[in-house]
């Protein structure tokens, strides 16, 4: 099964769509569902910046930047992927055998001495 984009209509809503544009019943091909799901992003990301327009020409500061990066968060960087796995590696270390954990602290440190990007 592949992933969906969580803003992706549901199926049955394109295929209710293109029966209205075409006179008939239509199922929804792959090309379709994609460009319903790019249409939804797109207006989504209007209506953000709308929002975001409004509360920043009322003066409410850093609101927009707020809402922008709540509502549009950034994946985390592969560093910030790497320390996370990195974890429970380091928990599950407890051996007596102390170049495992030497090495892991190497890692660590080269980890977060790279940049966020």
């Amino acid at each position: 099964m592949t992933s969906q984009h969580p803003i992706t209509p549901p199926p049955e809503l394109v295929q209710q769509w293109l029966g209205k544009q075409y006179g008939r019943a239509t199922v929804p091909g792959e090309a379709t569902i994609h460009v319903a799901t790019q249409a939804a992003q797109w207006g989504a990301d209007q209506e953000l910046e709308a929002c975001c327009e409004w509360f920043a020409n009322a003066g409410y500061g850093t609101a927009p930047d707020c809402i922008r990066m709540h509502r549009r968060p950034k994946p985390p960087s592969l560093k910030e992927q790497a320390l996370k796995a990195l974890e429970p590696i380091e928990r599950s270390a407890s051996a007596p055998v102390t170049t495992n954990k030497e090495s892991l602290a190497l890692i660590r440190k080269a980890l977060e001495a790279l940049p966020n990007d």
